[in-house]
């Protein structure tokens, strides 16, 4: 009838609970509840329980990094591998032993022997960025021993003598900045003219470098190129300037990958004969490798840099500390994703070693690991310097 509300079958109560007690029982045959889910757990691994920082201690940037290694993830890594970068700092400043009443200095390298000889390989883009200052500070204070690059990480620090980069952003359009001149890394910006200014800062000594060859015979290597150009370069900004000054040697195999490249091409064109010996440098990194006491890898990045410092490591059946930052994978293959354990196999890392990878962007993770580790124990040299 109209203006009466008729009720559905469904909600009279009658039916309500008929319907209700049919489900319940239907569900009650279809599912199967096992008596209990849950396991017994049984004795725990010796690990720390899960625990971040808490800010209500105040902020304390050294007892938020020491945190980590009971945070989870990636921070438990971090943490980790500082202890690693600290056990390689520790082995290095143990004494070696003396042969007939001194210690005989290492030929491959021309300095004393250590502990640890403390291998630091990264990528040309750590260059380019702010990293650079914290690879500068390693080799200012003659904290690392070998440095590995690519051709980027030579020719950048060198043009940032001679210009500047700057910050911009990942989404900046190619073809506005090409037709401004400006090159993008990233989210940094590298005006072309710098190349311009490295290209009239290189050529005369390229031209000095061909009149030794020619004249006394001399060999040139990328590692002694970048020897010589970190002398030129005289800039205390510059880390091939203080790797010059300590007499740290610097391996760039892959050298004319790069701005200097196409130096090489167009000095050749009117000053032919100029030589590089790829295989005087190979020796001689193998050699500082297998003459160690020991030796502890630190890896920025992945590619050529990585590649070449672990595989002399393989020389010596490979080394006993090794930190990897990266971001790269494994999935397909390539040695940039590569975990250590993988170097294991090829006898680049020992088998007893505890090598740790910190999959992360180098940029942030790296001065937290010169700031917990090289920094730390510059701090009590210095201290224990000034009382005494």
């Amino acid at each position: 009838m109209f203006g009466v509300q008729q009720q559905h079958p469904e909600d009279t109560t009658t039916t309500r609970d008929l319907l209700s007690a049919n489900f319940s029982d239907n569900m009650a045959c279809k599912r199967k509840v096992p008596p209990y889910i849950y396991r017994e757990t049984l004795t725990l691994p010796d690990t720390p329980k899960v625990q971040g920082y808490d800010f209500n201690q105040g902020v304390d940037h050294h007892a938020l990094l020491q945190s980590f290694l009971s945070t989870g993830f990636q921070a438990t890594n971090v943490a980790l591998a500082i202890q690693q970068i600290n056990s390689m700092i520790k082995r290095r400043q143990q004494p070696v032993k003396e042969v007939n009443g001194g210690v005989e200095e290492d030929p491959s390298t021309c300095r004393s022997p250590l502990g640890c000889t403390i291998f630091l390989s990264y990528t040309s883009n750590l260059i380019s960025s702010g990293v650079r200052e914290s690879i500068r500070y390693l080799a200012e204070h003659s904290m690392v021993d070998v440095l590995v690059t690519t051709a980027g990480g030579i020719e950048e620090d060198l043009i940032k003598c001679l210009g500047h980069l700057y910050i911009g952003d990942f989404t900046l359009p190619g073809k506005d900045l090409y037709k401004r001149g400006l090159d993008r890394i990233g989210n940094l910006l590298m005006p072309d003219m710098n190349y311009m200014l490295l290209e009239k800062w290189m050529l005369s000594i390229m031209k000095q470098m061909l009149m030794e060859q020619n004249t006394q015979a001399f060999s040139w290597t990328p590692s002694k190129m970048i020897q010589r150009l970190g002398k030129e370069i005289n800039n205390p900004e510059s880390v091939c300037y203080w790797a010059y000054k300590n007499n740290i040697p610097v391996f760039s195999p892959a050298l004319t990958d790069g701005a200097i490249g196409d130096l090489f091409y167009m000095f050749s064109a009117e000053n032919p004969g100029l030589i590089l010996d790829i295989a005087e440098d190979i020796s001689r990194i193998n050699d500082i490798a297998v003459n160690a006491n020991s030796t502890g890898m630190i890896l920025l990045g992945g590619g050529l840099a990585k590649h070449h410092t672990c595989n002399a490591n393989a020389w010596r059946t490979g080394a006993e500390f090794a930190v990897y930052v990266n971001t790269a994978q494994e999935f397909d293959g390539c040695d940039s994703g590569a975990r250590p354990d993988e170097a294991v196999s090829w006898g680049k890392i020992t088998l007893d070693a505890k090598p740790v990878k910190v999959c992360a962007d180098a940029t942030v993770i790296f001065p937290l690991l010169v700031a917990e580790t090289f920094a730390v124990h510059a701090d009590k040299r210095t201290i224990h310097k000034e009382n005494n």
